[in-house]
């Protein structure tokens, strides 16, 4: 055993070896999973009604279910339980909204649609009552989060895995983060090693055998190479760029300096104001480029606007393919005609906004990258949002943030 085991009062009740028996299999049959089955730490509960496992890795296992399960569908219920604490189900449920939270039992479901089919497809023996996307009505290849809003309200199912699956409490977990004396835990740093340890063992046995379930695979390539998302990335991008940008400061008589009183009304002070940057928007509209796309990355770049403070007469919107075909200032996506269709080159966007009366502070570019760029660094940031799967990298001097084409 690499971990210590520990009953919950009820260790002569449970066919311990059946258990394990059934570990070994697993482990033998999906090696690559086998460094976090055998961290899973025993605890035999009469509470719990099947197994379930706590965000600490202790798995709790009622000795009925063991006795009246096959040894074949006790590996897959390992596998199961091992796979909520892989892919951090309670850390996912964690940042589900309140209203979500307050259902475990619908996460709980989700949870295992999005675990099942992968097992299932997989051909691995799983016990009767087992929940599934089809079950109501629902793809497989899913994530949980994607199936939650399918799953009903009162759904007549009853599934528990844990709090180590929807993170809610259970009476049977053991108290507080240490639990019990000599039943090992354990900790978020070491449960995230284990998972890009289970991550990297996924690659390699796809290398040699190539025999992993799409889900699996999936989840090995976020773990090892995670996908930002790129509406944070751009936010925080934009929100630099207008810090930069209204950093500057400037005297202005409009609103006295509040030391002006101390001197008697004889002197009126300048206070100092921090401007707000101006936003050049430049999106690409040439026939490489999806109208759809477009519209809905505009939106977003909009509403991170709005979030950073900037908007109103603020925001020029220049549409360019190769040559610039509209210029307007708006305050709404509605009002932006994305016109144009032909060849590309945002350099002529980007000169065209820096040109204009009022010179912007940032230049945001929306393009699939396949265009050219100014040969120099232009005397403001730019940032171009790159839309499509492939996008060709712009010269260094260009903040990129890449755009999932998910819309």
């Amino acid at each position: 055993m690499t971990r210590t085991e520990k009953s919950a009062g009820t260790a002569d009740a449970l066919d311990r070896p059946r258990l394990l028996a059934a570990r070994y299999k697993a482990a033998e049959a999906r090696p690559y999973l086998a460094s976090a089955l055998y961290a899973l730490t025993v605890v035999a509960s009469e509470q719990a009604r099947t197994m379930a496992v706590d965000r600490y890795w202790r798995c709790y296992v009622a000795p009925a279910f063991v006795a009246e399960t096959g040894v074949e569908e006790l590996a897959g219920v390992w596998i199961h339980e091992v796979a909520h604490l892989l892919r951090d189900h309670h850390g996912r449920a964690d940042r589900l909204p309140a209203a979500d939270q307050r259902d475990p039992l619908r996460i709980n479901i989700a949870q295992d649609c999005e675990i099942n089919d992968d097992l299932l497809s997989d051909g691995l023996g799983l016990p009767a009552g087992r929940m599934e996307p089809g079950l109501f009505g629902l793809r497989e290849g899913g994530l949980f989060e994607e199936y939650l809003p399918g799953i009903p309200a009162t759904p007549r199912h009853r599934v528990n895995c844990g709090s180590g699956a929807h993170g809610v409490p259970m009476p049977w977990d053991l108290a507080g983060s240490g639990g019990d004396e000599g039943v090992t835990r354990l900790g978020p740093v070491e449960a995230e090693a284990l998972r890009r340890q289970t991550a990297q063992a996924i690659r390699a046995h796809r290398r040699s055998r190539g025999t992993v379930p799409a889900g699996w695979r999936r989840w090995a390539d976020e773990v090892l190479e995670p996908t930002v998302d790129w509406r944070t990335a751009l936010t925080g991008a934009v929100r630099e760029a207008a810090a930069w940008a209204g950093g500057a400061v400037d005297y202005t008589y409009r609103r006295p300096s509040r030391r002006t009183p101390a001197l008697g009304g004889r002197v009126v002070l300048p206070s100092l104001r921090r401007p707000l940057p101006r936003v050049a928007i430049v999106v690409d509209t040439s026939g490489s480029m999806g109208e759809e796309e477009l519209a809905a990355a505009l939106g977003e770049v909009s509403g991170v606007l709005r979030e950073v403070g900037v908007g109103g007469t603020r925001v020029a919107v220049l549409a360019c393919d190769a040559d610039v075909r509209t210029v307007a200032r708006v305050t709404g996506v509605e009002q932006v005609e994305l016109a144009g269709g032909g060849g590309t080159d945002m350099t002529v966007g980007i000169r065209a906004a820096l040109a204009a009366p009022e010179r912007p502070d940032i230049v945001v570019v929306l393009t699939d990258g396949y265009t050219p760029w100014p040969p120099e660094p232009v005397s403001c940031r730019v940032i171009a949002a790159l839309i499509g799967p492939t996008p060709p990298q712009p010269p260094p001097w260009v903040e990129t943030v890449r755009v999932a084409a998910d819309r």
